[in-house]
C-alpha cells in the first residue's frame, strides 16, 4: 500500500507538471520572441526618426552617428534616395529577427539581430521551469513517503490489534492517529477489546463461582449418601434420602442460578419467603460435618420471620458462612436472627481467632484468604445477597461475626428466642 500511494502521488504531480509545465514553455517562448521583436522594431523606429530629423536639418548622416543610436549587437542597414546606403555593426549570420522601417521620403531602415540571444534565454527559461518541476517531483515524492507513513504505521498497528484480539489478548490501546477514519477504527477495536475481555472475565468468573457453589451442595449430599450406606434402619434412609434429595434440589437451584446470573447478572428472582426454613435446612445439612468436627451449630434469636429474597441464593450464602466458620473458626457455631428497622438480620458467629486484621474489610475480595483455600467463597456470597437487594457485612473481626441483612415483610408469627441443637 505504501508503494501504490507514492506511485499515485508521483503520478498526479508528473501529470500537473506536463500538463501546465508544456503550456508554461510554450507561452515563455511567444513571450520571449514577441519582446525581441517588440525590441527590433523599436529599433528601426526610432532610427528613421533620427535619419528624417537628419535629413529635415539637411544635417550630414554618418555611419558613427547612427552607430551612437543602436544597441552593439545589432546590424542596421539605411538606405537614403540618392545616396549610398550606410550600415551600422556587423551583419548577423543564420536565423535573424528583423525590422524595416520606411521615412516619408523614401528612407528606408533595416535593422537586424541574431535569433541566438532569444534561443539562451529560452534556455534559460526552459532550465528554471525544469528546475522547479524537479523540485516539485521531490517535494511530492518526500510529501508521498510522509503521507504513506503516516497512514501505513496506523494500519500495521490496526492489524496487529486486531490479530491480538483473535489470540486472545483484549487489551485495548487506547491509541489514535489523528486521522478520522483510523481513529474511528482504532475506537471499534478498543469497544471489541474491552467486550471481549468482560466475556472472558465473566466465563472465568462463572467457572470459578461454579467450582465453589456446586462443592458444597455435592459435598452435602455425599455426606447423606455415606450415611444412607452404613445403615440399615429403613427410617434413617428415608430421612437421608429426602435429604439427599433436598439437596439435589438445592444443586439444580444452583446451576440454574449461575446459568441465569451468566445471561444477565441484573436479574433477580426475589420472592417473599420463610427466613425460619432456610436457617433450619442449613443446620440440618450442616451438622453431620460439625458433628464429625467435634464442633456443634446452633441457632437462636427470633422466629417467624419472614424475608424479600432468593431463597436458594440466600442459603447459598449462609452455606459460605457456615463452611467458612467450619474452616477457619472454631467451638460452637452460632446462627442468630433479629430484626433491625425495615430489614431481617442472620448472624453467624463462631469461637475462633476471627479473621486477621490486616485483612479487615479486605475479606469480601476475590483471591483474598486468611487461609489456604481460593478466596472466592465470601465474594460469591456477597454478589449472590446483593443480586436481590441485600447486603452482607463483617460485623466483628475478633471473634468473627457475619451479618446478611434483608429486606423484612410483617411477621407472620412471634415466638421467644431460644436455642436449636
Amino acid at each position: 500500500m505504501r508503494r501504490r500511494l507514492i506511485n499515485s502521488t508521483l503520478a498526479v504531480v508528473l501529470v500537473v507538471i506536463a500538463v501546465f509545465g508544456v503550456s508554461l514553455v510554450i507561452v515563455e517562448t511567444r513571450t520571449i520572441s514577441n519582446s525581441a521583436q517588440e525590441s527590433v522594431d523599436s529599433e528601426a523606429l526610432r532610427l528613421i526618426g533620427v535619419v528624417e530629423s537628419r535629413l529635415l536639418e539637411d544635417e550630414r548622416i554618418t555611419s558613427v552617428l547612427l552607430s551612437q543610436q543602436i544597441a552593439s549587437k545589432r546590424y542596421a542597414l539605411v538606405k537614403i534616395p540618392g545616396r549610398a546606403p550606410l550600415e551600422v555593426g556587423k551583419r548577423p549570420t543564420g536565423s535573424v529577427i528583423r525590422s524595416t522601417a520606411e521615412g516619408e521620403r523614401g528612407e528606408r531602415v533595416t535593422v537586424e539581430e541574431s535569433s541566438s540571444a532569444v534561443t539562451r534565454e529560452v534556455g534559460r527559461t526552459l532550465m528554471i521551469i525544469g528546475a522547479v518541476a524537479l523540485l516539485a517531483i521531490v517535494s511530492a515524492v518526500l510529501l508521498a513517503v510522509r503521507q504513506a507513513n503516516k497512514l501505513t504505521s496506523p494500519l500495521t498497528d490496526l492489524a496487529e490489534t486486531a490479530e491480538r484480539l483473535g489470540s486472545g489478548d483484549p487489551r485495548p490501546r487506547h491509541k489514535r492517529y489523528g486521522v478520522p477514519e483510523l481513529d474511528r477504527v482504532a475506537d471499534v477495536l478498543d469497544a471489541s477489546a474491552e467486550r471481549i475481555a468482560r466475556m472472558l472475565t465473566a466465563e472465568r468468573r462463572l467457572a470459578a463461582d461454579a467450582s465453589h457453589q456446586l462443592r458444597t451442595p455435592l459435598t452435602a449430599l455425599s455426606m447423606r449418601i455415606e450415611e444412607i450406606s452404613v445403615t440399615d434402619d429403613p427410617d434413617t434412609v428415608k430421612e437421608e434420602a429426602n435429604i439427599a434429595l433436598t439437596q439435589v434440589e438445592r444443586l439444580t437451584d444452583v446451576v440454574e442460578r449461575l446459568l441465569t446470573n451468566a445471561r444477565d447478572p441484573r436479574t433477580g428472582s426475589a420472592v417473599v419467603f420463610d427466613l425460619d426454613e432456610v436457617v433450619k435446612q442449613q443446620i440440618e445439612e450442616w451438622r453431620p460435618a460439625y458433628r464429625s468436627a467435634g464442633r456443634a451449630i446452633v441457632r437462636s434469636g427470633k422466629q417467624g420471620l419472614r424475608a424479600v429474597g432468593t431463597p436458594g441464593a440466600v442459603a447459598q450464602v449462609l452455606a459460605a458462612l457456615i463452611e467458612n466458620s467450619l474452616m477457619h473458626g472454631g467451638g460452637t457455631v452460632a446462627l442468630r436472627t433479629r430484626v433491625t428497622g425495615n430489614q431481617a438480620v442472620i448472624e453467624v458467629t463462631d469461637e475462633g481467632p476471627g479473621v486477621p486484621p490486616d485483612l479487615g474489610a479486605r475479606i469480601f475480595e476475590r483471591t483474598i484468604s486468611g487461609r489456604n483455600s481460593t478466596g472466592i467463597g465470601l465474594a460469591v456470597a456477597r454478589d449472590l445477597a446483593e443480586a436481590d437487594g441485600g447486603r452482607l457485612e463483617l460485623l466483628q473481626q475478633q471473634p468473627a461475626v457475619f451479618a446478611l441483612f434483608l429486606s423484612r415483610v410483617a411477621l407472620k408469627r412471634q415466638e421467644p428466642e431460644r436455642p436449636v441443637r
